[in-house]
């Protein structure tokens, strides 16, 4: 039986709630002919686009699981590695003329580079006479979200009840896995060159474990996941985000997993402020294919590029290494260090810091994130950085300041989060944690605040201030 059908795999590293896959696979069967899947992985432009060492482990372990799983349906899966994305129409190309392949299957991308990446691919292939099935973006709701006159929204509320709308007229059954085409093949999980170390003990690289993972949360947190998710020493959150990031888990199984809860609790599924938060993954992604400049490092508002953002390596320095004398600055920065991951509310806090009291561009604080983040997605982390300077599309109004004691009393409470992550801390009391006094300080070898907050906060509203009219 002759391979004629090709699933190309990206970021959406799953055999299960695959548009992409399922459609390939039922083509396949009609036409009594064989489906591959390939990967195809690009570690410089991965470097390029500064995603991390983390991300890129969990990456190598999901398409060997995945490998796995696809072998034992008989279907193929091959790695064809490039450096960057320009090498690819070549290389997809000449896989499908070297393996009689006349149609390639694949889930749209968002970022501008992507969008780049796959218009030279598809116009390779159709020199060859191969025909190319792009699928919808792999978003919750997976059609353009759009206001009555036809545009892209600016602001989240009244993107989110548009898009409530029409994800109720939206069939949320995930798509079926592919169907076993051959007698299992054999596998061997590969060592790749660019396999880096990554928390396997906190994600482990299986899909199972991340539907497994979804449903635990929906049955036993989601509803208590308003009232708990700001509060990082709290297990409230999904900690689904990177498989999110890599497509481990598909936009149809979360729906799933969420109105099976809701309907179970008697209550409406439109009510979940968990799904909620998936509407901004979608609302950040969609930004980008509608202002592509936010994949050049261009802020939204244009008038903010006037602002002049402050260099200072030192203060640059301690906050990546979590010694800026703010306990619960340092001990998010910290756990994102140590684990490839921080809690969203603490990256607000973090991003914050860095935007407002620092007075740093955004972008730097961008980069550094990715670099560190196992579930760094850039649509999301660019729009959560904008909105914390207050660059961005819906950002917060710029003279809305953090203050990270505040933060810290209101939100780690008894400090049992800062004696986690900034250990020499752990023998202050819970009032004096959240800002010890010099000598507290000094004994405990933990450093001076790098700034000081009220003349900051200060300097910042200024320099926002001085745009108006601009």
């Amino acid at each position: 039986m002759k391979t004629n059908h090709l699933v190309w795999l990206r970021n959406d590293l799953r055999w299960r709630d695959n548009p992409a896959l399922y459609y390939a696979s039922v083509a396949a069967q009609a036409e009594q002919s064989n489906l591959a899947v390939i990967v195809t992985p690009t570690p410089a432009q991965w470097s390029e686009h500064n995603e991390s060492d983390a991300k890129t482990g969990l990456r190598a372990g999901l398409v060997n699981r995945l490998a796995t799983a696809l072998a034992a349906l008989g279907i193929p899966l091959h790695s064809l590695e490039a450096k960057t994305f320009d090498q690819l129409p070549e290389i997809i190309s000449q896989f499908c003329l070297d393996n009689d392949i006349h149609n390639v299957w694949f889930n749209q991308d968002l970022p501008i580079h992507e969008q780049q990446r796959d218009k030279a691919v598809c116009e390779r292939l159709q020199q060859h006479q191969i025909n190319t099935h792009l699928q919808a973006e792999d978003l919750i709701v997976a059609q353009p979200v759009l206001s009555q006159q036809g545009t892209p929204f600016k602001v989240f509320t009244p993107f989110f009840k548009r898009w409530l709308t029409l994800l109720a007229q939206q069939d949320i059954t995930p798509f079926a896995d592919p169907e076993p085409q051959a007698e299992p093949l054999p596998f061997t999980p590969t060592s790749f060159t660019w396999e880096m170390p990554f928390r396997e003990d906190l994600w482990p690289a299986d899909q199972d474990t991340a539907k497994q993972k979804l449903w635990q949360f929906c049955h036993h947190k989601e509803r208590h996941y308003q009232a708990g998710r700001d509060y990082p020493i709290e297990p409230a959150t999904s900690t689904l985000s990177p498989y999110l990031a890599l497509g481990a888990l598909g936009p149809r199984q979360c729906l799933e997993a969420i109105f099976y809860t809701c309907d179970q609790e008697g209550k409406r599924w439109q009510d979940s402020v968990w799904l909620k938060e998936l509407a901004w993954r979608d609302f950040y992604r969609q930004l980008m294919k509608h202002f592509p400049l936010l994949c050049m490092s261009h802020p939204f508002k244009a008038e903010t590029n006037a602002l002049i953002w402050r260099r200072n390596e030192a203060e640059f320095q301690a906050w990546c290494e979590g010694k800026t004398g703010f306990p619960i600055v340092d001990a998010a920065m910290r756990q994102l260090n140590q684990t490839g991951w921080m809690h969203n509310r603490l990256r607000m806090v973090a991003a914050s810091f860095f935007t407002k009291l620092m007075f740093a561009d955004w972008r730097r604080g961008e980069a550094y994130f990715m670099s560190k983040l196992i579930d760094g997605e850039f649509a999301a982390n660019n729009g959560g950085w904008q909105w914390s300077a207050s660059t961005g599309c819906d950002a917060a109004p710029y003279f809305r300041v953090f203050n990270p004691t505040r933060q810290s009393e209101t939100y780690d409470k008894e400090g049992d989060f800062i004696r986690r992550f900034v250990p020499e801390l752990a023998p202050l009391d819970a009032k004096s944690i959240h800002d010890p006094k010099p000598e507290q300080r000094k004994r405990c070898g933990y450093p001076a605040p790098i700034i000081d907050y009220k003349p900051a906060r200060l300097a910042a509203i200024a320099a926002f201030d001085a745009l108006k009219g601009k």
